[in-house]
């Protein structure tokens, strides 16, 4: 399967594009006045300590206090050791007792720590003190002495070839603690290692440096910015090209490619042509599409998608599919479908946490066990951690993905300020009577000539038309005349009733 990333580039923001096969898969953006935090460190002050909910507030600069949990929070009496698993995402450290927050910390203590989750709404940027430095194929575990490799290599004889590797170079550079060895570290050579290695010495030095100088609530270390990032993170062996719009992030990638990761530095072009990059491969399309519920499937059928603070349902629906067969035989299809769509969307709107698939009931049990080992393969194309329950009785699959930003639509959408979120606003006709029945309150409760009603024009179209004879009736028993005025700036649920 080839891949390709675009990078486009603007002072105000930079997006990356990962195309696999011509199809948009993941959009990553970062813009110039909001840049994600996770993987900076810094050094905080503890502000509140909260022992009913075993964790504390941290100062780390930032408009709100960050979250620190006591499971992420590392003992004075001989820290944590790195637990195996996929990437960064897995550099958790083992707690080997359980403590209370109130023991851990106190209020006013400096700490240093590194976030993990960025601000989500109105959450704080989430905490550890296990810091974890990342590079190409390794990460950094300073607090640790554990060696540990990605589930995702699966051959044991290479498990412990790369974990003898790291042991011995670790012990010549002169590095103390302990790595995670990165999925993409099963093809590195020795060398590979060793620059990792010297990389995350000179990096974890630097760190301590600051650590002693910087005051409270100062950064100690930036991750770096997307594009680099990109290099870093999303390059995999079926990379094909990496395509850069800006000449001046291009100079930079190729530098940072040169000295860390020669083996991709040949794959980076710099992207002159007057037609958008972005535009190469229908992007700008795709990232409007992903902003919309409704997603349709080849078939006919298609997917409703609805992220709420509590979770994201995806509902899935036949549509005009009636199949050729049966109606078994249809449902099945529109489900196998689905399940790689959805994992798709997944990934394109970076959709976390809680997630509910309402899958089209079939009757066939094999059916539905295809169904969800479909999901399955498609999930393990996935970067992020994805975690899925067997199918209900009723159709439905359980997941949860790892969050760690904003998802798409957060990041790139704000709630409507006509309806706040709801996704629907109130009829025209409940306008009016709501209407009815102000007018009714004003005039038990004062006394006036006559009622001036400002609304939206679609409300006062159906108070002049529909609801003719209703204004009539209601002036005969005020026995007050009622004048009616479009008020442009008004939205459909917006009105004044004026005492004249």
């Amino acid at each position: 399967m080839s891949e390709e990333i675009l990078i486009n580039v603007t002072p105000q923001e930079t997006r990356v594009a990962v195309v696999e096969n011509g199809v948009l898969q993941e959009v990553h953006l970062e813009r110039a006045r909001s840049r994600g935090l996770v993987g900076n460190i810094y050094k905080g002050r503890v502000q509140r300590i909260l022992p009913g909910m075993q964790a504390a507030f941290v100062d780390i600069g930032l408009d709100r206090a960050a979250f620190l949990h006591a499971v992420d929070v590392k003992h004075n009496d001989g820290g944590g050791v790195g637990a195996e698993g996929g990437d960064i995402a897995d550099a958790a450290a083992v707690i080997v007792r359980e403590r209370q927050i109130q023991e851990l910390l106190r209020e006013g203590q400096e700490v240093v720590v590194q976030v993990v989750k960025d601000p989500l709404g109105t959450k704080g940027a989430r905490l550890t003190t296990h810091l974890t430095l990342p590079a190409r194929y390794l990460v950094y575990l300073p607090d640790s002495q554990h060696i540990g490799v990605s589930q995702r290599i699966t051959d044991e004889a290479g498990r412990e070839r790369l974990r003898a590797l790291v042991r011995d170079a670790a012990a010549e550079v002169g590095n103390e603690g302990g790595y995670i060895v990165r999925t993409l570290a099963e093809a590195a050579d020795e060398e590979e290692i060793y620059t990792d290695l010297r990389y995350l010495h000179r990096a974890w030095a630097a760190c301590q440096d600051r650590i002693g100088n910087v005051p409270p609530c100062a950064l100690i270390h930036e991750d770096l910015p997307l594009a680099l990032r990109a290099m870093r993170d999303l390059v995999r062996a079926n990379v094909e090209k990496i395509r850069i719009d800006s000449r001046e992030t291009f100079l930079k990638a190729r530098d940072f490619a040169i000295k860390f990761i020669p083996e991709i530095a040949e794959h980076i072009e710099y992207y002159p042509g007057e037609r958008p990059i972005f535009d190469l491969y229908s992007v700008e399309d795709e990232i409007q599409r992903a902003l919309e519920r409704k997603v349709p499937l080849k078939s006919g059928g298609y997917l409703i998608i609805d992220q709420t603070e509590a979770m994201t349902t995806v509902d899935v629906n036949t549509g005009a599919y009636v199949g050729r067969k049966n109606l078994e035989e249809t449902l099945f299809k529109t489900n196998l479908e689905a399940a790689q769509t959805i994992a798709r969307q997944l990934r394109l709107r970076n959709l976390g946490g809680m997630i509910i698939v309402d899958f089209i009931d079939m009757a066939d049990p094999e059916h539905r066990r295809q169904v969800l080992r479909a999901l399955e393969r498609a999930a393990m194309r996935d970067r992020t951690k994805v975690f899925m329950t067997e199918m209900s009785s009723l159709g439905l699959v359980e997941l949860t993905r790892k969050r760690t930003r904003e998802s798409l639509e957060h990041v790139l959408c704000q709630p409507c300020p006509v309806c706040q979120g709801r996704g629907m606003v109130k009829s025209a006709q409940t306008v009016c009577y709501e209407i009815f029945r102000e007018i009714l309150r004003e005039a038990r409760a004062f006394g006036a000539k006559e009622y001036l009603v400002l609304a939206a024009q679609v409300v006062i179209d159906m108070l002049l038309d529909e609801e003719a004879a209703s204004v009539a009736q209601l002036q005969e028993f005020i026995g007050r005349p009622i004048q009616l005025k479009v008020e442009a700036t008004y939205n459909q649920e917006q009105y004044d009733v004026v005492l004249l």
